[in-house]
C-alpha cells in the first residue's frame, strides 16, 4: 500500500515537471516568433534624418524659376561612419561641420556638389529660396519661419509650402539609439519644388524693366500684353532684401510699400479719358484758341505753356498737353456720362491680382463734385481729387492699343504640379469699353503726342511707340518753395500693331517728359531689340 501510494506521488511528480517543461518552451516559441519580450539592449529602432524641407517654386509664364533658381546640396551624416578631416572638405561652413560632428549625433550639413556619399552620407540637392539679388521683390514678397508674409508668398503660401514630404534618410538604430551601418538605408527625395505657382511675368521683361530703373528713386513700373492684359512685369521702388527688414522699415522712403498698388495724383495722362469722351458727346471737330490761362466762374487756370498754344484741334491739344483746351472741351460735357466712362475704364475700381496683392481704387469724384465747374475743371486734365494706381493706367492704355476692349489685369496664371503644365488657367476677361473707331483716334493721338512732338523724350530707336506723358501736381513744397510733381508717361509699341504696354511712375519726380519717358525709351527699346 505505502508502496503503491509512492508510485503514484512519483507520477503526480513527474507530470508537474512535464507541465512545466512545455510552458517553458511554449513562452521561448512565443519569445522566438513575436520578438515581445526581447531585452532593450537587443530591440531594433528608426533613426531618421532629416535634410531639408522643399518648398515649391513660384514661376514666371514660361515656366522660368523666380525662386528656388539656385541650387545647393546638403549631407545627412552619421559621424561614427564616416572620416571627418575626409568629408570636412566638402563642408561650406567647415566649423559649423566640426561642431556638429562632435556632438556625435547624426547631423546635417551644406556640401559642395561634388560631396561623394557612402553608407554614412546621403546627398540631397535642394534650391536656395532666394538669390542674393532677388528679382520682382515685391511682387515674389518673402517668409518667415516658414511661413509666407507678403506677396505670391503670402498669398500661396498652402500651396507652396504644403505636406510634400522631406529629404530625408532612416537608418535601423539598436536599443541604445545607436544607427546599425551595413544594414541598409532608406532614401526619401521630395520632388515638392516642381510644383509651385505660375505668375504672368516674364523675367526676360522684368529684369529689362529692374534694369533701368535705377533713375527712379521712388515709384513704379507696369508693363503688361496689350491685348491679354497680363502682367508681363512689375518693379516697385525703391526695392528691398527680406534679410534687412530692419533697414527698410527705418528708410524714409518706405521700400515695403508695392507703389505699383497705390493711387497718386494722375495728371496729363486723363486727357485720353477727356478726349474720349469728347468724341462720344461728337466734339471731335472741337477748336480752342489757348492763350496761356482761362477763366472758371472766377478762378484762373494755366496752361503749362504760360503765353499759350494758340490755335488747336484736339489732336494738337493732345501733343501740346494743352490744359485749356480740355477745360474748355468739357464744359458742355453731360457730367454723368463722364463719369461713367471714367468708371468703366476702371477709375475708382479695385485690380484684384491674388489675395493681399490688390491696387487701390483710387479716387473718382462724384456726380454732385464734379457739378461744380471749378471740380470739373480739374477733373478734365487730371488733377483735383483724382488718383489712380499705375495699374488702373495700365488698363487704360490697354483698351486703347486693343481697340477699345479692354482686358482685366492678370498676376497669377495658375499651379504646377510638375514644373511643366499649368492647372486651373482662368481665361483672360475682355470688355469692349470704347468704341472700336473712338479707340483708332485714341491711338493716333498717342502716336502724334510722341513722333510730332520735337522734345518728347519718349522717342525709340528699335520700334515705334505711342505714348502719353503727366506732371502731376501734388500740393506739397520743398524747402525751397518748389513743388513736389509726380513724373508719368503711359504708352504702347509698337505704334501701329500694339504688343506691350507700358508706364512708368516717377514718384516726387518733376516732369514726366524729363523723368519718366527716358526709362520708358530705354525699355521699348530694349524689349523690342530682343524680342
Amino acid at each position: 500500500m505505502v508502496q503503491k501510494r509512492a508510485e503514484t506521488g512519483i507520477i503526480v511528480l513527474v507530470a508537474v515537471f512535464l507541465l512545466m517543461f512545455v510552458a517553458v518552451v511554449v513562452k521561448y516559441y512565443h519569445i522566438g516568433t513575436k520578438q515581445t519580450d526581447i531585452p532593450a539592449a537587443f530591440q531594433r529602432s528608426v533613426v531618421e534624418i532629416t535634410a531639408d524641407s522643399a518648398q515649391g517654386t513660384i514661376y514666371d509664364r514660361n515656366m522660368q524659376p523666380l525662386v528656388n533658381a539656385e541650387k545647393c546640396w546638403y549631407a545627412a551624416v552619421v559621424p561614427s561612419a564616416v572620416d571627418k578631416d575626409e568629408l570636412a572638405v566638402y563642408a561650406l561652413d567647415k566649423q559649423e561641420f566640426s561642431e556638429k560632428y562632435d556632438a556625435g549625433e547624426p547631423f546635417v550639413f551644406e556640401c559642395s556638389e561634388d560631396t561623394p556619399e557612402s553608407e554614412g552620407v546621403t546627398i540631397f540637392e535642394s534650391a536656395e529660396r532666394y538669390p542674393e539679388y532677388q528679382t520682382a521683390q515685391h511682387i515674389i514678397g518673402y517668409t518667415a519661419d516658414n511661413t509666407g508674409v507678403s506677396g505670391i508668398e503670402y498669398a500661396y503660401d498652402k500651396i507652396l509650402r504644403g505636406n510634400f514630404g522631406e529629404n530625408k534618410v532612416t537608418y535601423y538604430a539598436d536599443g541604445s539609439g545607436k544607427v546599425i551601418i551595413g544594414d541598409g538605408k532608406t532614401v526619401q527625395r521630395s520632388n515638392a519644388h516642381s510644383s509651385g505657382v505660375v505668375t504672368t511675368l516674364d523675367s526676360r521683361i522684368q529684369e529689362i524693366c529692374e534694369k533701368y530703373s535705377s533713375s527712379v528713386e521712388k515709384g513704379a513700373i507696369v508693363c503688361a500684353d496689350a491685348e491679354t492684359g497680363d502682367i508681363l512685369a512689375a518693379v516697385s521702388l525703391p526695392s528691398y532684401s527680406p534679410d534687412a527688414l530692419d533697414d527698410a522699415l527705418k528708410d524714409e522712403r518706405s521700400p515695403l510699400i508695392n507703389r505699383v498698388l497705390y493711387s497718386y495724383g494722375v495728371g496729363s495722362i486723363f486727357k485720353l479719358v477727356t478726349a474720349c469722351e469728347g468724341i462720344n458727346e461728337g466734339s471731335a471737330g472741337f477748336i480752342y484758341d489757348c492763350t496761356g490761362k482761362t477763366g472758371i466762374e472766377g478762378q484762373h487756370f494755366n496752361c503749362h505753356k504760360y503765353d499759350g498754344h494758340g490755335i488747336q484741334n484736339m489732336r494738337d491739344a493732345m501733343t501740346e498737353s494743352c490744359n485749356t483746351y480740355f477745360i474748355s472741351l468739357s464744359r458742355s460735357f453731360d457730367v454723368v456720362d463722364f463719369r461713367n466712362l471714367a468708371s468703366s475704364l476702371g477709375f475708382g475700381k479695385e485690380n484684384h491680382l491674388c489675395y493681399g496683392i490688390e491696387g487701390a481704387a483710387g479716387v473718382l469724384p462724384t456726380v454732385d463734385e464734379l457739378a461744380v465747374p471749378a471740380e470739373l475743371a480739374n477733373f478734365s486734365f487730371g488733377q483735383g481729387k483724382l488718383t489712380a494706381t499705375p495699374l488702373q493706367i495700365t488698363q487704360l492704355t490697354c483698351a486703347i492699343a486693343n481697340d477699345g476692349k479692354m482686358p482685366v489685369l492678370r498676376l497669377v496664371k495658375g499651379i504646377t504640379l510638375d514644373g511643366v503644365s499649368v492647372e486651373n488657367e482662368k481665361p483672360c476677361q475682355i470688355s469692349q469699353v470704347i468704341e472700336k473707331e473712338t479707340a483708332k483716334k485714341l491711338k493716333l493721338m498717342m502716336i502724334s503726342a510722341v513722333s510730332n512732338n520735337e522734345a518728347s523724350n519718349a522717342k525709340t530707336v528699335n520700334t515705334t511707340v505711342a505714348a502719353k506723358t503727366s506732371t502731376a501736381q501734388t500740393g506739397r513744397y520743398d524747402k525751397n518753395g518748389n513743388e513736389y510733381c509726380h513724373g508719368w508717361i503711359t504708352g504702347f509699341f509698337p505704334a501701329y500693331k500694339p504688343e506691350y504696354v507700358l508706364t512708368v511712375l516717377a514718384e516726387d519726380g518733376g516732369f514726366g517728359n524729363d523723368t519718366a519717358a527716358p526709362v520708358f525709351r530705354k525699355i521699348a527699346d530694349e524689349i523690342m531689340e530682343k524680342s
